[in-house]
């Protein structure tokens, strides 16, 4: 998947809120507040190509 595919992703509602999880719990680690972007380039690099096969794959459509 390339960096457009996975910013694409950034308009889906659900991989925003994913997004949002990861801001709390790396500044929580962080002990400070990480901002929306770092957050989202670290889930983009770290979890998007997961989170697509389980949410996109043929086995979950029926």
């Amino acid at each position: 998947m390339n960096t457009k595919d996975k910013t694409d992703l950034l308009k889906d509602r659900q991989v925003v809120e994913e997004i949002n999880r990861h801001l709390w719990i790396e500044s929580e680690k962080a002990g400070r507040d990480i901002g929306f972007d770092s957050a989202a380039a670290d889930w983009l690099e770290k979890f998007s190509s997961d989170w697509m096969n389980y949410h996109y794959s043929p086995k979950k459509k029926k």
